[in-house]
């Protein structure tokens, strides 16, 4: 089965920035570890949310509206993702948690991938 892991972090949170969380490095031996494992179909990582942009109807009238960062409200963001191929959920939970993604300051969600 596949699931997607969402590697999530805060823009308000220190320990998602450079003076605390889990280090490139730690992220660079998870990724080694995890395509090792064959489990890997695919990963990406995004660059800092202040970069990009979220568009959301502003009124009944469906007007469109661009606005700056990753949400206007929860100031939440995908740092990156991995679709893995595993046998179960249990299996996935297993990777997430060996994720540094998961490390203080951040969390990894853990979605089933739709069959369609």
């Amino acid at each position: 089965m596949k699931y997607a892991l969402l590697l999530m972090g805060h823009v308000n949170d220190p320990a998602c920035g450079e003076e605390g969380g889990a280090s490139p490095e730690e992220f660079f031996a998870f990724d080694k570890e995890i395509t090792a494992a064959g489990v890997v179909v695919d990963s990406f990582a995004l660059e800092d949310p202040d970069d990009g942009g979220v568009i959301v109807s502003s009124d009944e009238n469906g007007e469109r509206v661009v606005s700056s960062g990753p949400f206007a409200e929860v100031k939440e963001f995908v740092g990156g993702a991995y679709i893995i191929d595993v046998a179960n959920i249990d299996e996935a939970i297993e990777w997430a948690r060996k994720s540094p993604g998961s490390a203080p300051g951040g969390h990894v969600e853990i979605r089933p991938l739709a069959p369609y």
